[in-house]
């Protein structure tokens, strides 16, 4: 009899494992921040995918309303407006932010700045229409910028030292965006994710084969999209993988090409020939500024600088039309990271 039963729950078995089918990957997806996001997630439990999609888009519509300087009613623009010499509540996640990017940019000797909005605005950037300002005009705009002017008495509010102070979050609010998005999907219990939002993004885990993600670093030219390397994640453990580069948002002019990157000690685009900047690090909000500061330094500063505060970081820089490879120490030295 207990032969019997073992045979027959056995068959059972079998004919349960025949029939189920195997685990997927879910794709979910929209549209924010002026750019898109993806999200790749599985489970060995039912994942309740319309309501993940409802929790995510919540979640970056409340960044938006904090962070977005394109939103007049935004947190941060309504600091920027303001003249107020006192201190202003812009609430504790903007506040970590600026001291996330203060620190990086005190070491590129101030080249990254979140303060360069009027030199973004100046050159035409923030309206897309190019428009090389007079050296007096930069001269007169780069006296408005300065982390040195911002202070933040508490943990929740910012001070401006000079009343025309303007911030610029996008540099590093996006990255911040992907740490937030991957907690929302891990607080749905999944561990197995890559979320990206406008190419920037995160890991966790592996695909339901146990083949780690796979993630493509674009080769920094204008026109068709190409791959420039490929890395394979081969860890469980979160990751960061963020990109800055020159081949999306410029303008020629006269047979120069100028960057949208503005180095705010000059109050000008650079002028060096990187073209690109691949960070991975364990934390995406950092990873999103460090891309940002080590493209404004270009290659030569930028390793040294990586190397001093052990950043990973991959640059792409061009060389008479040759596209030229280099690598920080970290780098070189990553486990579980395959790079191809």
């Amino acid at each position: 009899m207990k032969r019997l039963t073992f045979v027959l729950l056995a068959s059972l078995m079998l004919g349960l494992v025949a029939c189920s089918k195997p685990v997927e990957v879910q794709m979910l997806s929209g549209a924010a921040q002026g750019t898109t996001w993806h999200v790749s997630v599985w489970s060995n439990s039912a994942i309740d995918t319309e309501r993940l999609q409802e929790e995510i888009e919540a979640e970056l519509l409340r960044i938006d309303k904090m962070m977005s300087n394109y939103r007049s009613d935004s947190v941060i623009e309504q600091f920027n407006r303001s003249e107020n010499p006192q201190a202003i509540e812009v609430g504790e996640e903007i506040v970590s932010l600026v001291n996330i990017a203060r620190q990086v940019s005190q070491a590129t000797n101030g080249c990254y700045d979140l303060t360069v909005k009027p030199l973004f605005d100046l050159w035409g950037f923030s309206k897309d229409v190019f428009n090389a300002p007079s050296e007096t005009d930069i001269q007169n705009a780069i006296k408005k910028i300065g982390l040195s002017y911002l202070t933040s008495p508490t943990q929740t509010s910012l001070l401006k030292k000079q009343p025309e102070l303007s911030v610029d979050l996008s540099s590093i609010a996006q990255g911040y965006s992907v740490s937030r998005i991957a907690k929302v999907v891990e607080s749905a219990g999944i561990t197995d994710y890559l979320v990206e939002i406008g190419g920037e993004m995160q890991t966790r885990g592996h695909k339901p084969d146990d083949s780690f993600w796979r993630i493509a670093i674009e080769r920094p030219l204008p026109g068709d999209r190409v791959v420039q390397k490929v890395i394979d994640i081969k860890q469980d453990d979160s990751i960061a993988i963020m990109t800055s580069g020159t081949y999306r948002h410029y303008f020629d002019e006269q047979g120069k090409r100028f960057s949208h990157v503005l180095d705010a000690r000059t109050g000008k685009p650079f002028t060096h020939s990187t073209l690109s900047v691949t960070v991975l690090h364990d934390d995406p909000t950092q990873a999103d500024a460090w891309s940002t500061a080590l493209l404004c330094l270009g290659e030569s500063d930028a390793i040294r600088v990586a190397n001093e505060h052990g950043v990973a970081a991959f640059i792409v820089r061009e060389e008479k039309g040759s596209l030229i490879e280099s690598s920080s120490n970290a780098w070189n030295t990553m486990k579980n990271i395959g790079v191809n």
